[in-house]
């Protein structure tokens, strides 16, 4: 079978190096997003499929076109895949290339919930009980179209946005090459559309936190880890957060414990312990380093 492979990050990355290796495929081609500057330096940088092909030696042709116009229409025509293959690739494709081959889009939800551009943060932002990746066939409407497998695993322990995403990139490989292998015989189920959910693109805004939910304050964290980070109006930032005492209430940013190098931050509803903070500009510290040098002590407020 003749895929051709539409991702861009980490999480695509994961998934090429699974199919390349297979004997039963041909990768005969990778889009990705064009190289980005990267850094204080802003140095450009490859994108993960691309960086990853590149250091296999393989020879398979690399595009990354700014647009998807009609050059790409021939370019794909061309190559004549049987299945295209779409992993997390940053654009949306129009309707002329939808109808060149079979289109297969990996999604990492369990359809119809959290359609869109940012399914991982949104299954942590919401505590699901159980994460997990679909494959569907692509349609022009955003992640609507209908299941060809599904699977899932009951949320043991809390997971970061990192550490989920390689997870669930594992299970998405597992699972697209049984769907690839048996595509012919898989009967295709329709989403139910009044079941759906919708996720947005994640801005830096939505990182900003107060003191009200120590529960929400830590899923955002987890959720957020890599990009934007968590962080206070004045931008501070703060990592390793813990949730204490979630039954309770203190004022919001008291301090209530110096516990080593971590403090305890009271919130309306629970608290939180902290053990890394960082004000822009500035290098991470341990958090008792930082409010000693501010000179805050325990009944004080961070805010």
């Amino acid at each position: 079978m003749k895929v051709l492979f539409m991702g861009t990050p980490y999480f695509a990355r994961i998934i090429l190096e699974r199919l390349i290796d297979d004997s039963d495929l041909e990768i005969v081609g990778l889009f990705a997003q064009p190289d980005k500057p990267f850094g204080r330096k802003q140095e450009l940088k490859s994108p993960d499929t691309k960086e990853f092909l590149i250091q296999r030696k393989e020879k398979i042709p690399i595009f990354q076109p700014k647009v998807l116009n009609e050059e790409c229409v021939d370019i794909i025509s061309n190559l004549a895949p049987d299945v295209i293959l779409v992993v997390a690739y940053g654009k949306i494709l129009p309707k002329n290339i939808l109808s060149l081959s079979r289109c297969i889009n990996i999604h990492a939800s369990i359809l119809p919930k959290y359609r869109g551009a940012s399914p991982i943060h949104e299954m942590i932002l919401n505590d699901e009980s159980h994460y997990g990746v679909s494959i569907i066939n692509m349609e022009e409407s955003l992640d609507s179209g209908d299941i060809l497998g599904i699977d899932s695993f009951e949320v043991k322990e809390y997971m970061d946005i990192e550490s989920l995403s390689e997870v669930l990139a594992h299970i998405g490989a597992n699972l697209v090459l049984k769907v690839l292998k048996n595509l012919r015989d898989i009967e295709p189920i329709k989403q139910v559309h009044s079941q759906s959910s919708y996720c947005k693109k994640i801005l830096k805004e939505d990182g900003l936190i107060d003191f009200k939910n120590a529960k929400k304050i830590f899923l955002k964290s987890l959720a957020y880890v890599s990009w934007p980070n968590v962080f206070l109006k004045n931008g501070l930032k703060l990592f390793g957060i813990k949730v204490l005492h979630d039954d309770k209430n203190f004022q919001p940013g008291e301090i209530l414990e110096i516990d080593g190098d971590e403090i305890v931050v009271g919130c309306e509803k629970g608290a939180i312990k902290i053990a890394m903070l960082q004000f822009p500009g500035k290098q991470k510290i341990s958090a008792t380093a930082y409010i000693r040098g501010k000179r805050f002590s325990i009944g004080d407020r961070l805010q």
